[in-house]
């Protein structure tokens, strides 16, 4: 009786140890990495959309875990941790991927979009597709294009109103060749480095100036460290939400399916709330006591002729530069 008592209670041990390692296996831990604080709409989206929506609809078979603030590293690194796979997904600016493939550099061409809904057009349609199709030689796929937002000027110095005024003054840009090469047509002088050291950069006035959307410009409190603020809208600031090529062919069918449904709530949210962000803020810098000047259109006008040539130069430097740049126009309006 003793050895038959012995017999159920071993397997009904093996049953609840199977069951439980077929739970086990049948969990996903999806590590996100992000370089913006909680405040800003990447980080909230990821949070009360992206994360509620695959969490609710896998039920709970995928837990999904976001580490803002450079936790993990910077944007190249995130960027190498998902191709790695060591971590799954990773929300960047889209002007760091181009420095993993140089055809993405089309977004990055100044002035090359007039408004959001011209962007999206892009971001969403044909252009967006066929660049997206280049992503998994290297391991990686993107699930959605989000955004940072159009970019804009901050200086110690004075109101910027006019290219000339940008002569000497030493900018943090992105490691980004456009980006470079544009503020050098503008005259000013680029200092590339990780979006994380800018602040103490600019504390130390390592360098003099930055340049990116409102929301940042708010959230990581620049205006401590900056008087001055040009709404020049030379960029429109597209973010990609990227994943482990590899990692996301091997989920199960259901589970791919929630992750890229998730990811388009995610993009869409996170637009609104973007959106909503650039008032907001915009707003709040004012009442910080930064002082903020915006373009005319014929001020505007000079900042566009000035960085033309940078056109040429990616049409030259890129192979096929020329027709993503005529696709990029068609495709924007």
């Amino acid at each position: 009786m003793l050895k038959k008592m012995e017999i159920v209670l071993i397997g009904s041990f093996l049953l609840l140890f199977f069951v439980n390692s077929c739970l086990a296996a049948d969990k996903y831990i999806v590590k996100i990495a992000s370089v913006v604080p909680e405040t800003q709409s990447q980080h909230i989206a990821l949070r009360d959309f992206f994360k509620k929506y695959v969490e609710e609809k896998s039920g709970g078979r995928m837990v999904v875990e976001i580490y803002p603030n450079g936790q993990l590293g910077g944007e190249r690194q995130a960027i190498e941790s998902v191709q790695l796979g060591t971590i799954h997904m990773t929300v960047t600016a889209l002007a760091v991927l181009s420095g993993f493939e140089p055809r993405f550099q089309v977004f990055d061409l100044p002035f090359l979009f007039k408004d959001k809904p011209s962007a999206y057009k892009a971001l969403d349609g044909e252009l967006g597709d066929k660049l997206n199709q280049l992503l998994p030689s290297l391991g990686i796929i993107n699930l959605a294009f989000a955004e940072n937002g159009f970019r804009h000027i901050t200086n110690n110095r004075a109101p910027i109103h006019k290219p000339a005024e940008l002569k000497g003054l030493k900018i943090r840009t992105m490691e980004n060749p456009i980006h470079m090469a544009s503020f050098r047509a503008l005259g000013a002088n680029p200092t590339p480095m990780s979006f994380g050291e800018l602040y103490t950069a600019l504390q130390q006035k390592t360098v003099d100036a930055q340049e990116n959307p409102i929301p940042l410009i708010y959230t990581t409190k620049f205006y401590e460290v900056q008087k001055y603020a040009t709404l020049t809208g030379h960029v429109y600031a597209a973010t990609t939400f990227l994943c482990n090529d590899t990692w996301f062919n091997n989920l199960p069918k259901d589970l791919q399916k929630i992750v890229k449904d998730g990811a388009v709530l995610f993009r869409d949210e996170q637009r609104k709330l973007t959106e909503a962000q650039d008032k907001e803020m915009l707003a709040l810098l004012k009442q910080s006591g930064m002082q903020i000047n915006e373009l005319t259109q014929a001020e505007k006008d000079d900042f566009i002729k000035a960085t033309a040539p940078v056109y040429e130069e990616f049409s030259k430097s890129v192979p096929g530069g020329k027709d993503f740049i005529e696709l990029a126009r068609k495709n924007s309006h």
